[in-house]
């Protein structure tokens, strides 16, 4: 795809332009309007390496005679629509009649929508944590908004050339809906609940000790006795994996397969994808590599900003892993990163929730923003959003809300 304008309507001198990537976009227009993204404009074009042939990657931009106005990472993939509903692992078969009849609902419900697939139209890209909307800072709350909703014409009218039905904000955190959020509502989108942010933030600790004096007298207890195991495990921490590539994409496998969740294609990485993002930005890229004597069981790459760091992913061999407790030795090894680097929070992902909130992560909300192109059935969307959201299906989620109602 080639830059090519799109959408009518906008003032004159100005356009919003299609992209084959966010690569088609100068980096320093990009990087003037978020400087800080450790998953910015490097890491994004690093991404459009070697793309899972699911997803179709893009980008929207508008200019004036001044520069860039605004842009937005865009990606096309089949969705299908019982992507929210995962499989409960183990569910005991009594319980109340209340969770009984949840267990039926979350059954009718992969049922109903097991099979069916809308093409969607996404803004945002399906390996960040959150969505990069790009816009001029200098612009007020006005301007803001007017540039926002010249750029969702010129998704929408890009989504009906596609037959792209479904339009989707992916992942915006509470900052970013506050900036945002005002624009997309008036264009018609509405909130849907996505899962939750882990974040431990250890804002006044210097020292695992005082990590650890934060969490219940079980898992501290816990905790101690496996990080006293230790000692039997050596950390190298390196910028690249240079030599070590087939290794970690054999580890992050191992540690896919292990999950008792499924988020279908949005688990799919590039190819190259480890290698590509180190090289793009080492400043802001970490590995750890945790090895039992000369075996490499388990390897972290772990992203930098400002006041965080990113736990992107953990890919480990099993049953060696396990054996040697490196989960709890990796939490322990982070949370020294963050403090010998003076960054506040450790943001831990989407997923695997027990063990993070165990170890005094929060939960920092995020939100998905739809629309459906055809009226009648975005007001289905709009019935069913408050079933959809993705904490609602989530095993660990679901137990834990379950835990501080009974609290």
């Amino acid at each position: 795809m080639t830059a090519s304008p799109t959408g009518a309507g906008t003032p004159a001198g100005r356009q919003v332009r299609l992209h084959a990537g966010v690569a088609d976009i100068a980096r320093q227009d990009w990087m003037a309007c978020r400087p800080d993204d450790a998953e910015g404009w490097d890491y994004l074009v690093a991404c459009e390496t070697g793309t899972p042939p699911s997803f179709r990657l893009a980008a929207a931009s508008l200019s004036d005679a001044g520069g860039l106005l605004g842009a937005l990472p865009l990606f096309t993939v089949g969705y299908p629509l019982d992507t929210p509903f995962q499989e409960e692992s183990a569910a005991p078969a009594g319980g109340s009649i209340a969770d009984r009849l949840g267990r039926l609902a979350r059954s009718g419900a992969r049922a109903l929508l097991r099979g069916q697939e809308w093409r969607l139209l996404a803004i945002g890209s399906p390996f960040t944590e959150n969505c990069p909307v790009v816009l001029r800072p200098s612009l007020g709350t006005r301007e803001r908004d007017a540039v926002l909703t010249e750029l969702l014409r010129g998704v929408e009218a890009e989504a009906r050339r596609q037959k792209a039905g479904l339009i989707a904000v992916k992942d915006l955190d509470p900052p970013e809906m506050e900036r945002v959020g005002p624009a997309l509502r008036a264009a018609g989108y509405v909130p849907l609940e996505s899962l939750p942010h882990a974040v431990l933030d250890l804002a006044g600790t210097s020292t695992i000790d005082d990590w650890l004096a934060r969490l219940s007298s079980a898992t501290r207890k816990d905790l101690r006795r496996k990080l006293k195991r230790a000692d039997r495990v050596t950390v190298e921490w390196r910028h690249s994996i240079a030599g070590l590539e087939e290794e970690v994409r054999t580890l992050y496998d191992a540690t896919r397969a292990q999950s008792h969740v499924r988020y279908g294609d949005f688990e799919d990485l590039p190819d190259g994808y480890f290698e590509h993002v180190a090289a793009a930005q080492p400043e802001r890229t970490l590995f750890a590599f945790y090895r039992i004597g000369d075996r490499l069981a388990a390897f972290n790459l772990l992203l930098l900003e400002p006041d965080r760091v990113i736990d992107k992913f953990l890919g480990m061999s099993y049953p060696l892993a396990r054996d040697h407790d490196l989960y709890a030795v990796s939490w322990a090894e982070n949370v020294k990163l963050c403090q010998r680097l003076g960054k506040r929070f450790l943001q831990t992902g989407q997923t695997a929730f027990a063990s993070k909130l165990r170890y005094g992560s929060g939960l920092r909300p995020s939100t998905i923003m739809v629309k459906h192109l055809n009226p009648a059935l975005h007001a289905l969307v709009r019935l069913a959003v408050p079933w959809l959201g993705f904490p609602r299906w989530d095993p660990d989620l679901v137990a834990h809300h379950k835990r501080e109602q009974a609290s």
